[in-house]
């Protein structure tokens, strides 16, 4: 059954004693493996092996080799049913020479147990010598072993013939061993191919295991940052179909991740979604582009991103699309472009009767969604109270913008409002631009000047007003806003609208409620409140430490009739900030324009043109233009310095 026993003992000691045998041809790599065996000590005449781990020893090894005894037991089964009853069997040892697993017909199995050929037993070239697991591990490649080839006697009698493949992994280290023995008779090339082919098998096995692993980790990964984004996240692959949705994404359209995963994303949303779809299909970059999406149940404002992913050629292979619930790009808009109410009406100045019932008429609109009309001269503040109510209302955490009608371009008014799609006219922006009334969504806009907008104008504004949407210049998509309007102006609307120049329709639409500011000539009683606000607020801006405000400096701003209302006095106090010298705001520092158009009022300096009149006031400008320098004034004066000093002694100057 092995062939003649007597005689594969009498080759192998002829081998040993003298190196050769009568016909026998022995491979330079068995010899340099003898002679390696001969270095380690290795006794050939010993009986077994017995270097044999535990079976607690070997489960450890097992376990450490999972993947790799995995892959080959399936390898070596399959084998196994197309040579059972041949007298093969198939073994797989781990790097270090452990054998793990055994496969074969059970006589065979038995027999070359004789040596120990068994599972946990160590048949590297240190521990057995020459042999075809331990050489194959040595030279990293694949080896056949005859029976008089083995370095030991006892293997040379149970094992006969061994064909044996060395398993590589992915950076090319060996990781184990296939090894095929069989009778000496029925072993030839084709059997060391057969070890060959099952090797190379259990190698792309386990890189397709590796593979796979590494995928599933990449997914795994993947799914983790995707539903841990603060963002909607969808992949489409370039047919359109869903290939990954993070759960915000799916809340936000509404759909279910498991089912929706390789369905074209068009055949997923309702109808009437041809304006989001095609956006998505244009292979154009979007950058946070206020969509509408129309679901079953509700319509939702999105900011959609979306980029292609592009090969070499310039293909679409798919895209990343980034859905942005409104109310997030609200607050990127607020943080960009600044759209917050500062003033409340804590910061609101006046105790005026008639400056009172205007401000609690605004508290009141502020308890309302109704639009607001606030009239009054120019620097009244109804840039202020538009702000209160706003903050005061329950729009309070959404944008404000402020626009004034006046100060745009006519032909930019629309565009600012409204919005417009790429392409609408020449210089337009790419992807187009959401307008104010898009990105005040649930918050308000206030309209100064609004008595300057134009006619075409008011009747776009008056639609949006009455229909809730907005519909962007050069586009046809309806959008549905959410915005209170508090309007402003400082002409008489009234007779706007009896001149043409103004619609009675809009002005009924804007004044359902309407809020008068006095102007500043008939609050006088607040002018001292405002000062005594204005120096603490103006002061510290400017570095500038003010302790009041002289009597009869607080006589002229009482007696000017300030046509500029409150935004004249704030610029008239904070002039007077910059040019006093001292601590105390006095008349000297006031505006010459306002002190003279008091009838009655002449300064100091001017009621007696005397002599000493001209040369006190000559001292105290040139003590102003030179800082106090006393040396330079006196200089500039031709006198001595003990001179002017007398002289700032007699006209009480300090």
């Amino acid at each position: 059954m092995h062939g003649d026993k007597k005689e594969m003992i009498r080759i192998w000691k002829v081998l040993r004693e003298k190196g050769e045998c009568e016909g026998i041809i022995v491979s330079q790599e068995i010899r340099d493996s003898w002679a390696r065996s001969r270095a380690y000590g290795v006794d050939p005449f010993k009986r077994k092996n017995h270097h044999v781990l535990s079976a607690e020893e070997l489960e450890k090894r097992r376990i450490k080799n999972r993947a790799l005894l995995e892959e080959a037991t399936v390898s070596m089964q399959n084998l196994f049913k197309f040579t059972e009853g041949s007298g093969f069997a198939f073994t797989l040892a781990d790097g270090d020479g452990y054998l793990l697993k055994r496969i074969g017909d059970k006589w065979e199995l038995e027999f070359t147990a004789g040596a120990n050929f068994s599972e946990g037993a160590n048949w590297s070239e240190q521990v057995m010598g020459t042999n075809a697991v331990g050489l194959a591990l040595a030279l990293g490649k694949p080896v056949q072993v005859f029976g008089y080839e083995h370095y030991c006697l006892c293997a040379t009698i149970t094992i006969t013939t061994c064909s044996a493949s060395p398993i590589f992994d992915s950076d090319g280290n060996v990781i184990g061993v296939l090894d095929i023995t069989g009778p000496f008779e029925l072993v030839n090339r084709h059997t060391l191919g057969m070890a060959v082919a099952a090797a190379r098998s259990i190698e792309r096995q386990l890189a397709l295991c590796q593979a796979y692993q590494e995928s599933e980790m990449a997914n795994m990964y993947k799914s983790i940052i995707m539903d841990s984004m603060s963002d909607g996240v969808i992949t489409l692959d370039r047919e359109g179909r869903v290939t990954h949705m993070n759960g915000l994404a799916a809340r936000m359209l509404s759909l279910d991740p498991r089912t929706a995963l390789g369905k074209r994303l068009c055949a997923l949303v309702p109808s009437g979604n041809r304006l989001f779809l095609a956006k998505l299909a244009d292979n154009k970059k979007l950058c946070s582009e206020p969509l509408i999406l129309r679901k079953t149940d509700e319509t939702v404002k999105l900011a959609v991103s979306c980029t292609p992913l592009v090969d070499r050629n310039d293909q679409v292979l798919g895209k990343v699309v980034i859905l942005q619930a409104m109310q997030q790009y609200r607050r990127l808009i607020k943080r960009v472009a600044g759209a917050r109410a500062k003033i409340t009406f804590d910061d609101i100045v006046g105790s005026s009767s008639n400056f009172k019932s205007a401000v609690k008429q605004a508290e009141r609109a502020a308890t309302s969604d109704s639009h607001v009309l606030l009239l009054g001269e120019s620097g009244t503040g109804k840039d202020l109270l538009a702000q209160a109510i706003h903050n005061a209302s329950s729009r309070a955490g959404e944008p404000f913008f402020a626009i004034n009608c006046a100060a745009l371009p006519r032909e930019l008014i629309s565009s600012e409002l409204f919005g417009y799609e790429e392409g609408a006219f020449t210089g337009a922006r790419k992807g187009g631009n959401p307008g104010k009334f898009e990105l005040a969504d649930q918050g308000t806009v206030f309209l100064d000047e609004i008595g300057e907008m134009a006619l075409d104008l008011q009747a776009s504004l008056l639609r949006v007003l009455e229909e809730g949407t907005v519909v962007r210049l050069g586009g046809t998509e309806v959008i549905p806003v959410n915005v209170r309007v508090i309007a402003a102006t400082n002409k008489n609307l009234m007779d706007e609208v009896r001149k043409g120049r103004f619609r009675l329709d809009l002005y009924y639409r804007l004044g359902v409620i309407v809020i008068q500011i006095p102007p500043l000539r008939e609050r006088k009683g607040d002018i001292p409140e405002l000062v005594e606000h204005f120096m603490k607020t103006i002061g510290p801006r400017m570095g500038k430490k003010v302790a009041g405000i002289e009597d009869r400096a607080m006589d002229v701003l009482l007696g000017y009739d300030w046509p500029g209302n409150v935004r004249e006095l704030s610029n008239v106090i904070e002039r007077a900030i910059s040019m006093m010298l001292g601590e105390v705001i006095t008349v000297d520092v006031l505006p010459f324009d306002i002190i003279q158009s008091q009838e009655g009022y002449i300064p100091v300096w001017e009621k007696t043109p005397s002599r000493d009149n001209v040369e006190e006031q000559l001292i105290r400008n040139y003590l102003r233009k030179f800082k106090d320098n006393k040396s330079r004034v006196a200089k500039e004066l031709g006198i001595s310095r003990s001179s002017l000093y007398r002289k700032m002694q007699k006209y009480s100057i300090v």
